[in-house]
């Protein structure tokens, strides 16, 4: 049984998984900067999604259909709350005119470096959560504000030249005014220089660590299991970049997808607040995940706001 394997070993385990399968990524598959196709990221989108599913099928076998279930509810509100992150970075990769040949570079390393910072964060969760109850009432209330605030917040682009992170790697880092095609840094007299695409990846590392910062603590509503938050979280990303070059084109017409989001913050956040007075089934959750999903989705396709048509990011500028 999965449950008498121990932690370290499960992880360490997981952990091989997936940099053998960014190794093949990187090393393999996108040896040479392409720009992605829509077929191709569906292709690789129905891939991670299989993958993610079979591991499920994996816990469901090992650990029993209630461990399935919180994996997968897990999985499907991590890889929900994605969607808002795509549409920033697609902001931030046509703010700097990012080559689409080297988008999927920039996702690379960039999501990289972000499951290194999610597994951090996750650590330190669990560690709080378990140690001091109370901090379930500090993350419960923190999703419910969260949720609010993104149902009225504005969708402009931000300046990022005025983005204190920008501002900070100007300051720290020798950046140079061109991109050199993929390279992160050029030696230029004597003296190493970072490219525009290095701080590129820089902005959507702390973009997605904002993010994970309403994500993390809405799947500990879910389970207090790490490894399935760690797991679950993992698919999430890794299937980010795919999903990106899959409906980037089209982030647009979903504008009702933002309130379903909101709503399911806000509720995870009321789960967290009540769960010493009320135990909210798991299989509820998940369902109502699903429900307003599907809803805010056919919301969007039912009643277009045909006024930002022309407002739909363009990936390839």
């Amino acid at each position: 049984m999965l449950h008498q394997i121990p932690d370290p070993i499960l992880f360490a385990g997981f952990i091989l998984l997936v940099l053998f399968l960014l190794a093949l990524d990187l090393g393999i598959f996108n040896r040479t900067p392409h720009v992605v196709k829509v077929s191709e990221a569906l292709g690789w989108t129905v891939f991670w999604i299989c993958l993610a599913l079979g591991f499920n099928t994996f816990i469901y076998v090992a650990r029993g259909p209630v461990a399935a279930t919180e994996f997968f509810a897990g999985y499907l509100l991590e890889q929900s709350l994605s969607v808002d992150n795509i549409f920033v970075i697609i902001l931030i990769l046509r703010y700097f005119k990012v080559a689409p040949q080297y988008h999927h570079k920039v996702l690379f390393w960039g999501i990289l470096g972000a499951l290194v910072m999610r597994g951090s964060m996750i650590g330190l969760g669990s560690a709080l959560i378990n140690t001091f109850h109370w901090v379930f009432y500090i993350f419960g209330g923190f999703l419910l504000f969260t949720g609010i605030r993104m149902a009225f917040s504005s969708e402009e682009a931000e300046n990022l030249e005025d983005n204190i992170v920008v501002k900070y790697s100007r300051k720290v880092f020798r950046i140079t005014d061109t991109y050199h095609q993929e390279r992160f840094s050029i030696i230029k007299d004597g003296v190493r220089w970072f490219t525009p695409l290095f701080l590129v990846v820089v902005v959507v590392e702390f973009t997605d660590l904002i993010f994970a910062v309403d994500s993390i603590p809405a799947i500990f509503a879910i389970t207090n299991d790490t490894f399935i938050v760690f797991t679950s979280n993992v698919f999430a990303v890794m299937g980010l970049r795919s999903l990106f070059f899959a409906v980037a084109g089209v982030m647009g017409i979903f504008h009702y997808l933002k309130y379903g989001l909101s709503l399911i913050l806000s509720l995870i956040g009321m789960k967290m607040i009540i769960h010493d007075w009320f135990v909210v089934p798991i299989d509820i959750a998940l369902a109502a995940i699903a429900v307003i999903l599907v809803l805010s989705i056919l919301a969007s396709l039912i009643f277009p706001e045909k006024h930002k048509e022309d407002d739909v990011p363009d990936v390839s500028a």
